[in-house]
């Protein structure tokens, strides 16, 4: 059985071999999200215009060059959300130091902030397991998943920007 599990495995590496090139002929930069992102009232109409502009390239219309600029964008909003949300923590921290002073019966905002992206981060997982399964195991899937993971994080990274982050 470990033989044959093996095998299998080096058989699906040999089939994607080819396919593992595509994305180094691939040019990725964030300029197209943030020129809009600096130009709009409607930061959410800037979500994906890097992707779609890396999947424009003759490499980026294949399954393998579309998950590698999905990835790529959402691998730049989760960096600015992970920024957004230790901007954010800090803020609620300093201002439930000063409901403490002031002996304030009220939320603590720092562990409600917590809380809510923990529940957040299960949401959009669960949210883009179902929109993969949408695709039946078909090879779409993969891309589908990246726009989801893409698309919910930037838009967690937009509404904690806007809420203080």
């Amino acid at each position: 059985a470990d033989m044959r599990l093996r095998a299998v495995c080096i058989l699906c590496l040999m089939c994607l071999w080819p396919s593992l090139g595509v994305a180094q002929d691939l040019a990725f930069s964030m300029a197209a999200t943030e020129r809009c992102l600096a130009e709009t009232a409607a930061p959410d109409t800037c979500i994906g215009a890097s992707a779609a502009l890396c999947m424009e390239q003759p490499s980026g219309q294949s399954t393998v060059g579309m998950g590698y600029c999905l990835e790529q964008e959402w691998l730049a909003w989760d960096a600015r959300l992970n920024a957004a949300y230790q901007a954010r923590r800090a803020k609620a921290q300093e201002t439930d130091a000063e409901m403490q002073e002031l002996c304030a019966s009220v939320p603590k905002q720092a562990l409600a902030l917590r809380d809510m992206q923990r529940a957040w981060i299960t949401f959009r997982d669960a949210k883009c397991d179902f929109e993969r399964s949408l695709w039946g195991g078909g090879t779409g899937g993969g891309p589908a998943t990246l726009a989801c993971l893409l698309t919910e994080t930037a838009r967690q990274t937009l509404y904690l920007q806007a809420h203080g982050g």
